[in-house]
């Protein structure tokens, strides 16, 4: 395997002459002070892509797990029911427990434990990279992600097993069960950034990417807020991933392939974290299989938004919730990954609101988008207002 080297956003050590970098520091975004960025020239940001990571998805509930907290509600639900299943396997497997704690970090991260993704990869390629790792570079990581010396209990070869056996672990047990849904979210994510860039340019995607990423204009694109010898990456493979936790890192492997790794934002991200496979009020007409459109809602699934009683009475649940949805303007793609509802349905539910006048729609490059109108911002809010007059709340989640 080749070396990788990585920097995350907040502080960057750089590696020798060779390039070989043994970190990535998490995202801390933190105001101030100079900042870090990469020179990027026309033709490199003209081909760069946005892609979708298992590996990368993995990684990042990884970090949500080993923080045990989470700062949304769909994340929140996520660890109610998989943090006591990861805490058993960590006790019942004290180095590897030793391992994370060495290696995931607040600020640093060992760099085997993040290869840079490749497109297209599945996981079992990508953790195949973590599992081949050389046991002395793995040390050597350590070295760089612990603020003192390698444990005497870390300082062995199988280090990589360890942690590319954990990495499956969080795979399965945590992320599997939903990837289908995750992985509409995070599509449905590009689909909001792509149109961004034909709406406003590559600027205006870059600047609501993550805190500290930003188009600087004069071929610079800002990395993090922090002061770091800029890096010359034209001529490069440029990589952005949305991750459904709320997690970033930028990497890069052998000075050919570059990659931000960065949070879904906004609805799609909570609905992303939760892993919630459908959601309450679909009524499906046909049996299907969870995490599919069309599918039913499982009751103890996590994450499942609720729509008001009232609201769901008048326009039918299904409508009633991409109603809710549409307080900020979505594609068809992106509510189908919302709702677990067909695209027929979904298409169907915009007719009967737009001819209501409820939503409105504009065109963004290729993809039209949804949004409410003042007349649907009134009848969303009607019930709540009811429920506050009358001493009772209407729950959503």
């Amino acid at each position: 395997m080749g070396a990788r080297s990585a920097v995350t956003v907040s502080r960057q050590r750089e590696r020798s002459a060779e390039g070989r970098s043994a970190l990535r520091l998490w995202v801390v975004a933190e105001r101030g002070g100079s900042v870090g960025w990469w020179q990027v020239n026309a033709d490199t940001l003209a081909g760069s892509r946005f892609v979708v990571s298992p590996m990368a998805e993995v990684f990042a509930s990884l970090k949500l797990l080993h923080a045990g907290a989470g700062s949304m509600p769909g994340e929140r639900e996520w660890l109610a029911r998989h943090l006591p299943g990861y805490r058993a396997r960590l006790a019942a497997d004290p180095v590897t427990a030793l391992l994370v704690r060495a290696g995931v970090g607040r600020k640093w991260i060992a760099d085997f434990l993040t290869p840079t993704p490749v497109e297209g990869a599945s996981f079992e390629a990508e953790v195949a990279r973590v599992r081949d790792t050389d046991p002395a570079e793995a040390r050597r990581h350590l070295t760089l992600s612990l603020p003192g010396p390698v444990p005497e209990r870390l300082c062995r070869d199988d280090l990589p097993q360890l942690a590319a056996r954990l990495l499956e672990f969080v795979w399965e047990e945590a992320v599997h069960p939903y990837w289908e849904r995750r992985r509409r979210i995070l599509e449905a994510d590009v689909v909001a950034r792509t149109a961004r860039i034909s709406r406003g340019g590559w600027a205006a995607a870059l600047d609501t990417l993550r805190p500290g990423t930003r188009w600087l204009g004069g071929d610079r694109l800002q990395v993090n807020l922090h002061e770091h010898p800029p890096r010359e990456i034209s001529g490069a493979e440029l990589l952005f991933v949305p991750v459904t936790p709320k997690a970033g890192w930028v990497s890069w492997e052998d000075g050919k392939r570059y990659a931000v790794v960065y949070p879904c934002a906004g609805v799609l991200a909570d609905a992303g974290r939760a892993g919630a496979s459908t959601v309450v009020g679909g009524a499906p007409s046909t049996p299907g299989i969870p995490g599919m459109p069309g599918s039913p809602a499982m009751p103890d699934e996590p994450g499942v938004l609720k729509v008001p009683d009232g609201l769901g009475a008048l326009l039918g649940r299904g409508r009633a919730r991409v109603l809710v949805l549409l307080d900020s303007p979505l594609s068809t793609t992106q509510l189908v990954a919302l709702t677990g509802q067909g695209l027929g349905s979904v298409g169907r539910h915009l007719k009967v609101l737009l001819d209501a006048g409820l939503v409105r729609r504009r065109r963004a490059g290729r993809s039209v988008l949804y949004y409410r109108a003042p007349a649907g911002d009134v009848l969303v809010a009607a019930p709540e207002a009811t429920a506050h007059r009358t001493g009772t709340r209407t729950r959503r989640s």
